[in-house]
């Protein structure tokens, strides 16, 4: 009788290999059991309630359809977990815009501080572990880390066919990651477009505007993490029209692009937008940056205006662009 394929393969493969493994599965899952949810980080979720409030404040899609998927989850117990949320005033469900047929499940107010409390909770408690690890080995661990990621994810090549989307974390900034969508602005759009240090100073007064004073509930940063590394970045901030917010400083990394992650970001800040309720989402940006201006008309921003300006160096045509949102007012 011939074997199944899996059970050829896995007879192929040494002996160590497949011992290590089993041994590092036994340590990971007893350090796991170090930072459990419900026991450490003093907060009433499951482990599992935990993931799903995690993915819907960092996703770009929050359809019930993507979570499942996302989180290999069934269908039925996510369908009770959410009406527990619901129930819980955590989240909110409703048509999906794009396709009536799908359930979009946003996070509400009290959702998002759940959801923030979770996030600081967990990086202390991480943090408290890495504590113990020496600091010069730490780097080496982080490195390490990201091999096992690459390698049993199917490596990095193969996530990097154009095309197809990546499977790119979507995060709020950490320390230094502010200076970071500066310095990348700023060399990138040198590189690309011949822009002097003028937009490098005009970015840089956007991002300390934010840090020194925005409020947490309606404005926020998202950092693109994709193999250990940021590769984008998108604001959303209030803007000075009423129930408005303005979208800034959308980039992809030359090297990161054709993986849809410009669609997560602006993704991730429509929702964001609409799930606080801003009626309007409106961005100014470029004519000469063609691919950014494909990726608003997908998700349903319309040219309002343009007009030639000298800026940056260079001569340019600007324009405004706007989403209505159809919310209660921010």
């Amino acid at each position: 009788m011939t074997k199944p394929p899996q059970e050829a393969a896995a007879r192929s493969v040494s002996r160590a290999p497949v011992q290590e493994m089993r041994a590092f599965n036994r340590f990971y899952t007893n350090l796991i059991g170090a930072l459990d949810y419900s026991r450490h980080l003093y907060v009433p979720y499951t482990l599992t309630e935990s993931r799903v409030l995690y993915e819907l404040a960092h996703a770009a899609r929050t359809d019930a359809a993507d979570l499942r998927a996302e989180l290999s989850l069934d269908a039925g117990y996510l369908s009770r977990l959410l009406a527990k949320f619901e129930r819980d005033g955590l989240v909110e469900r409703a048509p999906s815009v794009a396709d009536p047929r799908r359930q979009r499940i946003t996070l509400t107010a009290r959702g998002r501080d759940a959801a923030e409390l979770l996030d600081e909770r967990s990086r202390e408690t991480v943090g408290s572990l890495l504590a113990e690890v020496p600091a010069a080995d730490r780097a080496r661990l982080a490195a390490a880390m990201r091999t096992v990621r690459e390698i049993l994810g199917g490596g990095r090549g193969r996530s990097r066919r154009r095309g197809k989307r990546a499977d790119v974390l979507l995060r709020e900034p950490g320390p230094g990651d502010l200076g970071w969508i500066v310095q990348r602005n700023a060399a990138v759009y040198a590189a690309e477009f011949g822009w002097n240090t003028d937009y490098e100073g005009l970015v840089a007064r956007i991002v300390a505007d934010f840090a020194e004073d925005h409020d947490p509930h309606l404005e926020r940063v998202w950092i693109a993490e994709l193999d250990g590394r940021p590769v984008g970045c998108v604001m959303c901030v209030r803007d000075e029209a009423p129930g408005t917010a303005r979208l800034r400083l959308l980039l992809v990394e030359p090297d990161a692009r054709g993986l849809g992650i410009g669609d997560q970001l602006v993704a991730a800040c429509v929702e964001f937008a609409r799930g606080v309720g801003y009626r309007e989402l409106t961005l100014w940006t470029n004519d000469v940056l063609a691919a950014a201006r494909g990726i608003y008309r997908r998700h349903g921003f319309v040219l309002v205006s343009e007009k030639p300006h000298r800026s940056f160096g260079v001569d340019l045509v600007g324009q405004d662009w706007l989403l209505r949102l159809h919310g209660r007012p921010a």
